[in-house]
């Protein structure tokens, strides 16, 4: 299969979303926490203060900003009155745009008496998405960390500091984030989103851990499956190291059920390995297929085409007649290799009862080259006769490394057949 892995490339910008809820003047409005007793300040200071709000209503920030600053230079200011002018400042910043001048305004409104717990962390909130938003990472995840260490388990704050790892190429932290947040969301029952999954997926890719990447596809495939996560994990599963070239039809079966074969060269080698596995049925299905997606039967092999279509009906047609011939062989053979292949094409003739039970006949005879390989075409003629269950208990016991397990677990992905998949991905 040659396909290269391109998905996540032209989705990271939509994963890494268009920004986070910056400071507006009304951020700064704080609901005050302290007894009422501590809220006061002195007489001299209420006509400056009254004047430094009328100029922040006229919008008269510079004007504003000297008040409050000669305000300032009062001695024996009470602590409550360097709140109200950190706060007035605040306001100024956010009406100028002057971050650096905000921050330290929230910093210290942050650290008085003065503020109810969740208005500080809507400031430190605020302030991170402003940092972030300005393309300013390194702060915007120190105040989001700021805010994590008070709630950890904060949504919105681990998807900020997350995304700006990932803008600073710092994959590793990027991974270490959205994991955990991925197990906060299994803990609580909750789906993660898709955005977190993209991004996850790419910075994986990012650091080259295919086996990641591919663990994150199936995860998408579970909850947001598309055509082209299957083309992708299937491509990642087949080149890794390890896996078995007996596997290749079985790699076929999968990419034919999630409607991933796309060239006419890819129907023709399934349906010459279905052949070649004595599966003239499967072969018939398959170059069918082939011409139904007019992939086979036009162009400059389309002789050829033809000819190995007519093959494969004489073939199938042909093996209808031999299949009790070929059960008794099977039943008096050593292993139990004969059984397995006749089981599975009488399950793929529709004959569903009696191929599962030939071929668990197989299975319990042994003698076979690998137990794995035949339990995975059992579990899938278990799912071809709807029997979903014991299908998984089948697949779920496979554990080789040859490639056996991966597409096991892959085919309780699939949708029953006639069934609605989830909706795609957009």
């Amino acid at each position: 299969m040659k396909k290269t892995s391109y998905l996540f490339a032209a989705m990271l910008l939509a994963a890494l979303g268009s920004g986070f809820y910056p400071v507006t003047v009304n951020a700064v409005q704080a609901q005050e926490a302290a007894e009422p007793a501590k809220q006061t300040v002195r007489a001299e200071m209420g006509k400056p203060l009254n004047e430094i709000q009328e100029l922040l209503n006229a919008k008269q920030f510079p004007q504003a900003l000297e008040k409050i600053n000669a305000l300032d230079a009062l001695d024996k200011k009470t602590p409550y009155e360097m709140f109200a002018i950190h706060r007035l400042r605040a306001v100024v910043a956010s009406g100028t745009n002057d971050s650096a001048l905000l921050a330290s305004s929230f910093d210290n409104m942050i650290n008085t008496e003065f503020l109810k717990e969740p208005e500080k962390l809507r400031l430190m909130e605020a302030m991170a998405g402003t940092w972030f938003n300005e393309k300013k990472y390194p702060l915007a995840r120190e105040w989001a960390s700021r805010y994590l260490a008070k709630d950890p388990a904060n949504q919105g704050m681990n998807n900020l500091l997350a995304r700006a790892y990932y803008l600073e190429n710092d994959y590793a932290n990027t991974i270490k984030v959205l994991n955990a947040q991925l197990a906060e969301d299994d803990k609580a029952k909750r789906t993660p989103t898709l955005e977190n999954l993209k991004l996850l997926g790419g910075s994986y890719q990012q650091i080259k851990d295919k086996n990641g990447y591919a663990t994150v596809l199936e995860r998408l495939i579970e909850l947001y499956p598309q055509k082209e996560y299957w083309a992708d994990i299937l491509y990642t599963i087949e080149n890794r190291p390890g896996f078995s070239d007996r596997l290749r039809l079985d790699m076929y079966r999968l990419l034919l059920a999630t409607n991933n074969l796309e060239e006419g060269p890819q129907f023709v080698e399934m349906t010459e390995l279905a052949l070649l596995a004595g599966l003239p049925a499967e072969a018939k299905t398959t170059v069918d297929a082939g011409y139904a997606a007019n992939l086979l039967g036009t162009g400059k092999d389309a002789s050829k085409h033809k000819q190995l279509r007519d093959k494969v009906n004489k073939q199938a047609a042909d093996d209808i007649k031999t299949l009790d011939a070929g059960e008794a062989s099977a039943k008096s053979a050593k292993t139990g290799v004969g059984l397995l292949n006749i089981g599975y094409n009488y399950v793929i003739n529709g004959q569903h009862e009696k191929g599962l039970a030939l071929m668990e006949q197989g299975l319990a005879k042994g003698g076979l080259k690998s137990v794995d390989e035949a339990k995975l075409h059992l579990g899938m003629a278990y799912l071809q006769a709807g029997n979903r269950d014991k299908a998984k208990e089948i697949l779920k016991s496979i554990q080789s490394k040859d490639g056996a397990a991966d597409l096991a677990r892959l085919w309780l992905l699939v949708p029953p057949a006639g069934s609605k998949a989830a909706p795609a991905a957009k």
